[in-house]
């Protein structure tokens, strides 16, 4: 298994995003571009293939025991640092009912200009 997958396989389990895993890089001070970071998630045959230095995972390992644990002057729960992540804001439910297409569109129509009558009329 190489470093790639083990990098891959921690964002899926962790529900991490590429922003996400860019922020705990930046706890240890360590930065990286959102490319560079894309070319690790790439296939191995990919021309923009990148493969993960040591120094990248340790970096990121480090990182993601003080984004999970905190420091020794501020220590956090994992559990609830995850529990924080995957919970979701409940939507807004919107129980009125919507009008249906033709009376939005009798709606948008102008009612101050009248009919013309046109002085060509189609001869059949």
């Amino acid at each position: 298994m190489t470093n790639n997958d083990v990098l891959k396989k921690l964002r899926v389990a962790l529900m991490f995003r590429d922003d996400d895993i860019i922020d705990v890089l930046k706890l240890v001070d360590f930065k990286i571009s959102k490319s560079e970071l894309g070319a690790f998630f790439r296939k191995d045959d990919h021309p923009n293939y990148m493969e993960c230095g040591d120094q990248v995972l340790r970096n990121f390992l480090n990182g993601l025991v003080i984004y999970l644990r905190g420091t020794k002057e501020s220590p956090k729960t994992p559990g609830e640092v995850l529990s924080k992540k995957t919970a979701k804001p409940e939507a807004k439910v919107n129980h009125t009912k919507r009008p249906d297409f033709k009376t939005q569109q009798e709606r948008k129509i102008n009612k101050d200009i009248t009919n013309v009558k046109y002085k060509n009329k189609k001869k059949s």
